[in-house]
Parts: structure tokens; sequence; C-alpha cells
């Protein structure tokens, strides 16, 4: 198999003053291409998160008819342990899903994984008792976990940076259109004919979804890169179509233990994916505990009926995350070479912002002037989002952005994320079913992660600007043996 573990020819320390690359090297030209770029991956992709929150999500909208049935003797621990389960084994996987999603063709990936997930959601229905109903919600973890690698990456290779704020935003807001109906039709569903038919839900769909991306092009590494400086490439990546196993599977398991050392190695060397992947881990732990704690809260704390509960969650996400996400993309692409380390520093301060409106909402308030605030909140929490995403595709290479993106999701988990959810339904128990006392104490980190972005915004231009510096050099470098052949 080919080695594609190490950097950008060039490297990702490539001599040079690179730190204004990202602003002044894309041409005119550049901007013309870039206009020409199909706007279907963006929307096919987002569908692909689009269900996989759907599926995930209904198990939040269902959480009172699973506990009402006396088959599966659900509590609040137990329930928690369904949300952590699904993330710990998302944790496991992303890593090496990362490594093949640098490897292998990322499209057909994708697809493979929809169908099968589809299938085992609608197994779900089946499940007769709590210890099945556990061990196949675990083994749906692998699917965003294989999934977000590859479509992270398509994405950057789609899109030029100038676009890449828009192309995540899109993404983005349809997985806020599929966490709201994942909480909303779950809940109307689970309530009104009973949970099983919730999973019976999303089947089809993404049978749907994954034929869409089948037909979807496999570009070359890197092509959103060279996009963003003028240069078109034609063709799919021919790293794609390499087989996996060609030198048998041991060896294969071999070499994907030294590439993922490698890979990891060279992009913990990156110093803003250090201080992200901190600010991120502190960030998704108070964001999971909260996702899970909501509709409960609405519930217990602000005594919304059981079967409306989880449709106020989903309109306040669709309300507040689906605008917050759109402006969020414009803001990041606007602002990219205006202020220094935009993409770290818009959603550093949107974060801040954001959780404090939070903090607000949990105070004993009416359901009216908490629902707006949950909204509010929500909407300049999610402005972070495309930027913070964008941020990530521009300071890692192009051949390790599926690990880079692995990355974030197994830091996410082992920062708490797995625990998030078993941890604030316990503390919600401690203090005698208090949701609010829960939901205050599991808010500072959030605070914490906004800091730690600040600290990413100084070192955003400049490890950006080494990879295109690593382009030109490739370039000057291909040209030089050119004229002396």
């Amino acid at each position: 198999m080919k080695e594609l573990g190490a950097p950008l020819e060039g490297g990702v320390d490539a001599p040079g003053d690179a730190g204004g690359l990202t602003g002044e090297v894309a041409p005119t030209a550049a901007a013309k291409v870039a206009s020409g770029v199909s706007a279907w991956p963006m929307w096919i992709l987002g569908l692909v998160v689009m269900i996989d929150q759907l599926d995930q999500n209904i198990l939040r909208g269902i959480e009172t008819p699973l506990k009402a049935d006396p088959h599966l003797h659900i509590n609040d621990f137990t329930f928690g342990l369904l949300l952590a389960s699904f993330v710990a084994v998302n944790g496991l996987i992303s890593v090496p899903a990362g490594y093949l999603a640098d490897r292998w063709h990322r499209t057909r990936t994708v697809g493979h994984t929809i169908v099968a997930w589809s299938g085992i959601t609608a197994l779900t229905a089946a499940s007769p008792n709590f210890p099945v109903l556990l061990g196949i919600r675990s083994a749906l973890g692998f699917g965003q976990a294989v999934t977000e690698p590859s479509c992270a990456s398509l994405l950057a290779d789609y899109y030029p940076l100038e676009q890449r704020g828009k192309a995540f935003s899109i993404q983005q807001c349809l997985l806020f259109v599929g966490f709201g109906l994942g909480i909303g039709l779950g809940g109307f569903v689970g309530n009104t004919f009973g949970w099983r038919w919730a999973f019976l839900l999303v089947g089809t769909p993404g049978v749907l979804i994954a034929l869409a991306v089948y037909r979807m092009r496999e570009p070359r590494r890197g092509a959103g890169d060279r996009l963003h400086l003028g240069i078109t490439d034609e063709g799919e990546d021919p790293a794609a179509g390499q087989p996996l196993f060609d030198e048998g599977l041991s060896r294969f398991l071999a070499e994907m233990w030294r590439g993922l050392v490698a890979d990891l190695r060279t992009i913990l060397a990156i110093p803003t994916m250090r201080y992200a992947l901190v600010g991120i881990s502190s960030l998704l732990f108070s964001v999971t505990a909260e996702a899970a704690a909501l509709p409960q809260f609405y519930e217990r704390s602000l005594h919304v009926d059981k079967a409306a509960a989880p449709i106020y969650v989903g309109a306040m996400l669709i309300l507040g995350g689906i605008p917050g996400v759109l402006l969020g993309g414009r803001l990041a692409d606007r602002y990219a070479t205006r202020i220094r380390g935009a993409r770290m520093a818009i959603p550093a301060y949107c974060i801040l912002v954001g959780q404090a409106i939070f903090v607000a909402s949990y105070l004993r308030l009416p359901l009216g002037p908490a629902f707006a605030l949950q909204s509010l909140g929500a909407f300049v929490i999610t402005l972070a989002i495309p930027a913070l995403r964008a941020g990530f595709s521009d300071a890692i290479p192009a051949n390790l952005r599926g690990a880079g993106f692995g990355a974030f999701n197994v830091v996410s988990v082992i920062g708490g994320q797995a625990a998030a959810s078993v941890i604030v339904f316990s503390l919600a128990a401690i203090f005698g079913h208090n949701l609010r006392t829960a939901l205050l104490l599991i808010s500072p980190p959030v605070f914490v992660g906004g800091l730690v972005f600040l600290r990413a915004r100084d070192h955003l231009d400049e490890d950006a600007g080494k990879i295109f510096q690593a382009i030109l050099t490739a370039m000057e470098d291909q040209r030089a043996r050119t004229e002396r052949a």
C-alpha cells in the first residue's frame, strides 16, 4: 500500500513568511474558479449529517415512553448510559476512520456506512430488553465516527478557503434540522404510536441519501487549497482506488497503527490544533450534557407536557440554530482574512456570550422567557460552528484532514463527552432530581473552551499560511524539475 501519512510536499513547516498567504495569494482567477463550484456536495453531505443526527436524537425525544416500557426498566442513569455508549463507540472508531478517510474512497465509505446504519437503526425497534437496546445503540456509534472525517475532508477538497465557511454552514444547518427533527418527531411518534415506530422512521431516507452520495465525484486531496490559488484539478483522486487489503489484513493493521501514530504526531505539532482540541473537548462536554437533559428540563422544571417537551427543544434548536449556522458561515468567510485568527476568534466570543445566555435561562424563569433565552443562546453559540470547522480545515494539511477530524472526535470523547449524559443526570439525582442545578453545574467547561479558542487564534493564520506555502514550494520544485528535463 502506498504510504500517505507524511505531510504535504514541502511540509507544514515549509520555510518563508507564510503568515499572510491566506489573504494575499488568491488571485482574481481564483475567485472566478471558486464561483463555478457546485453547491450540491455541501447539500448532499449535509443530508448525511442530518439523517445521522435524526437517528441519534430520536432517543432523546422518546425518553418518556422508553422509561414507561415495563420490559426495559430504564431510569435516569441507564438512559444516560444509552446516550453515553453511542458517543464512546464513536470516539473509539473515529481515529482509525480518519486514517481511512485520508487513504481510501471517501464517497464510497460514506455511502456504505449510511446503508449499514439505516439497517441497524430499524433493528432497534425489535429490542426486547435494555441490554439488547444498549448493544444496538452502542453499535450505531460507528456511523458518525466513519462519516464525519470523510465528509469534512470532502468539503475541504470541494471548496476553497473563501467558501468553506458557507459549505460547513449548510452542512451544519442540516445537522440542526436533524437534531430538531429527531427530538420533535421522535417525541411525537413515540408518544403517539409507541417508541418502536420512531426507530422505523429513519430507515428509508438513509438509503436514498446513500444513493446520492454514491453518485458524487471523489475530488483530489488538496483540490480546495489549490482552488484558493487559482489552480483547478481534473479527474478523481488516484489514491481513492487503492485496495485496502492488497497485502493482507495483518499488514494493513500494522501500517494503520504506524500511520496513525505519525499522523497524530504531525497534527499535534500544529499549534492551532493543540489549543483547538482542548477547547472543543471542554465545549462539547457541556453541550452534550445540555442536549441530553433539556427535554426533561422542559418537562420537570418548566412543567411542559411530556409529549410537547421534545417539540419545544426541537423548535428552540431550529429557530436559533439554523439562522445562527447560516449567518455564521457568512461571518467565517467574510472575516477570514480581515480579522486576525478570525476562524478561532469568532467561535471564542460566540461561545462565551451564548453560554452566558443559557446560564440565565436555567434560573427560575417561566416557560416563555426561558424558551426565548435558550433560542437566543442557541443562535449565538451556533454562529461559531462554521468558523470553527473551517478553521480546522484551514490549519490541517489536506492529506491529514481525515485524521484531524478523527482526532477532533476522540479528544471530545476523552474530554468528557461520553460521560456527559451520565454526569448531568447523576447530578440531578444528587440534588433531588433538580435539573436546574445540574445544568448550572455542567456549564463552566464551556467558558474554559471559549478562552482556549482565544489562544488558538494567535496561531491560525500562520499555520494556514504554511499549507499554501507548501503548495507553492511544491509547484516551484516541479517547475524547476521540468525545466531541467
